[in-house]
């Protein structure tokens, strides 16, 4: 129960490394997987292809057509497989979870790269017309401004004089 309290970076960091040191120590013994029932985890685990049930005691072939061990054969949280102190549903859930993780964190980047090269042409593409159009429209601005002064009567004689001084 301590190990589901552990958040999954964790557990990833403590389940990954065993896992390889388990996988790196065993080899396919010659054994079969009964002869080693009743004796302890450790032993049986030795050969790759065992799985230990911790209830019964019972280290049984894996069953290769399957993805998971049926609970007729050794319920989830008892099996034992690679090492002897990670059980199948505390692994499944922190696979499930750090895959979970992988595909968002990929989603995410995917979407913010997408997202940042079309900023990125929009931002050239603005700045690009305000360097080019720039002085045109300021320059079209400007007498506009100046006819609706004109119709208005507000044009002035000085350009630098006050609105009230004409």
């Amino acid at each position: 129960s301590s190990l589901l309290a552990m958040s999954p970076s964790v557990l990833f960091a403590w389940i990954v490394p065993g896992l390889l040191l388990a996988a790196e120590a065993q080899t396919a013994a010659p054994y079969p997987c009964a002869l080693r029932s009743n004796t302890s985890c450790d032993e049986c685990l030795k050969n790759v292809t065992c799985l230990w049930c911790e209830p019964t005691s019972q280290c049984v072939d894996y069953p290769a057509g399957n993805i998971l061990p049926p609970s007729s054969l050794c319920p989830l949280n008892d099996a034992r497989w690679g090492v002897c102190w990670v059980n199948f549903q505390i692994l499944i859930i922190t696979m499930a979870v750090l895959a979970g993780v992988l595909i968002v964190s990929i989603l995410v980047c995917c979407f913010c790269c997408c997202k940042c090269e079309r900023i990125g042409l929009a931002l050239f593409s603005a700045v690009y017309h305000f360097v080019c159009f720039s002085p045109n429209r300021r320059t079209e601005m400007q007498l506009r401004h100046d006819e609706i002064r004109q119709k208005y009567g507000l044009a002035k004689k000085n350009p630098y004089a006050r609105m009230d001084d004409q």
